[in-house]
């Protein structure tokens, strides 16, 4: 991935690991926050319903309370977000696949389900070793998870939109497309995005190449006698409509399971209920 990594949001990618200083620097600014909400909202609720409350209902709050701090606030917004909690917005960073690809739920579920031990229970100590010993700064649950952090280089559009012909509709919508590195398929963007401003020689011989390297990955191959540039717009359209539809479901997952954490601790609070 020589220029980096487009993901869905057309949001270019510096594909090198960031800074250790940086991620650190993320990482305080998410735990000051989910402090902060913690400690709020357990000074409010124990605060309206103390009178209601045994000790063993106590506990069993501030459990609930925490599991939907430490876990279910996290996996929430680092799916619906696509890797973006506040602190890395602040320091310009995102949490990606190790191809480069966005996050989804079992993703973000892995990442803060390890967190609670390496960050909370351990101050942060197993994050900070693991992080130091490895290439791209990953900690235990980005090694799990097969993430790491990267910063977000800028956003850029294209000057040349994708355009599926209409006789290869039906044949990218049965492909399986799910194998096409996003390394390989940012380059083929990008070659049909310059494609009008290259010599016809250059372009032809670039957009052969790649068509002939993304191939190896779709099953099955275009109709005989596709132009490459037609097979290569169809594959990326397709592509990323695919990716629209999925990272929507996605949300509408992690909003609904979020709705259902956000009911767990009224439906914890009065026991008479």
């Amino acid at each position: 991935m020589q220029d980096g990594i487009l993901i869905g949001e057309g949001v270019v990618l510096d594909a090198r690991p960031a800074s250790f200083a940086t991620r650190s620097l993320g990482a305080l600014l998410d735990a000051l926050v989910t402090v902060v909400l913690f400690v709020g909202t357990m000074s409010l609720v124990v605060g309206t319903a103390i009178d209601r409350l045994n000790a063993q209902w106590g506990n069993t709050l501030a459990v609930v309370l925490m599991v939907t701090f430490l876990v279910g606030l996290p996996v929430t917004v680092e799916t619906l977000t696509r890797g973006r909690s506040l602190g890395k917005l602040a320091t310009g960073l995102r949490v990606v696949r190790d191809d480069g690809g966005p996050v989804r739920f079992r993703h973000a579920f892995v990442r803060a389900l390890v967190g609670v031990f390496e960050i909370w229970f351990t101050f942060g100590a197993i994050a900070i070793i693991t992080s130091l010993s490895n290439a791209r700064g990953k900690r235990l649950g980005d090694l799990l998870a097969g993430t790491y952090a990267v910063r977000v280089r800028g956003a850029r559009g294209w000057e040349r939109p994708l355009v599926m012909a209409p006789d290869l509709v039906g044949w990218a919508r049965a492909a399986d497309i799910r194998r096409l590195p996003d390394g390989l398929a940012l380059r083929a963007r990008q070659v049909l995005d310059r494609g009008p401003r290259l010599a016809p020689s250059s372009r032809a011989r670039l957009t052969n190449e790649l068509a002939g390297q993304v191939e190896a990955y779709v099953a099955p191959g275009p109709p005989p006698g596709t132009p490459a540039e037609a097979f290569l717009h169809a594959v990326l359209y397709e592509r990323r409509d695919r990716e629209l539809v999925r990272g929507q479901a996605e949300r509408e997952r992690a909003t609904q399971q979020a709705q259902v954490l956000h009911r767990l601790p009224y439906a914890v609070a009065d026991p008479r209920d």
